[in-house]
């Protein structure tokens, strides 16, 4: 049986958040108040709770993940706090360096695909991923109720579009979910940024 060692990357998997477009709780939260001390509260009663992996695994709803933070914040901020869980996406920045280079590797016949910790806003962020459209495909925890670094969420995505898990190099900025991957039998990187990602591609020898 072919090993992730001696099988050649036919197809690279990225996650979104710190890859493809920044998650930054502070920043967001910051959108939605008008001094430091309310966006530090709003991102520790939010973005930065026990709450949020719940809602990244489909396990709450958003309304359950809002009503949660509102017991951990004076009522004067629940306003802020709604219109927050409304459109903090809309503040998501696109990382267009990383983007580009899927473009690149799009075009040179490689297969790309995004896998993902995040919640059923995934319908909306994903229309901020400039590449998203040339995709091949994603799988998101939310969605399949499982999430990295459980290395069935990673098996998920190779089984649906009938990938071998050695031809598959994942990408991503979190140490632990790219230790799952390499569980899960794909090649594994960990994010720093574009340029250094586009060099180690080099090195395995992909050509885009």
């Amino acid at each position: 049986m072919a090993t992730s060692q001696d099988t050649p990357v036919r197809n690279i998997v990225f996650d979104m958040g710190g890859v493809l477009l920044d998650f930054n709780g502070p920043l967001f939260s910051r959108a939605f108040t008008t001094n430091e001390g309310d966006a530090a509260a709003l991102d520790a009663a939010l973005f930065s709770s026990p709450a949020w992996p719940l809602l990244d695994a489909g396990a709450i709803s958003e309304s359950t993940v809002e009503r949660m933070a509102q017991a951990r914040l004076p009522q004067r901020l629940w306003p802020n706090l709604h219109e927050c869980m409304l459109h903090w996406h809309e503040h998501q920045p696109v990382i267009a360096e990383t983007n580009a280079l899927v473009e690149r590797l799009h075009a040179a016949g490689y297969g790309c695909y995004v896998l993902s910790n995040a919640g059923t806003r995934f319908w909306r962020q994903k229309d901020r991923i400039p590449s998203f459209p040339l995709m091949d495909g994603w799988v998101v925890s939310a969605f399949e109720r499982i999430m990295k670094p459980d290395p069935a969420i990673y098996l998920v995505l190779c089984e649906r579009y009938g990938l071998d898990p050695a031809s598959c190099l994942f990408v991503d900025d979190n140490a632990d979910n790219v230790a799952g991957a390499r569980v899960a039998g794909m090649q594994a990187h960990q994010f720093t940024s574009a340029r250094e990602l586009e060099g180690y591609l080099k090195e395995l020898g992909l050509r885009f």
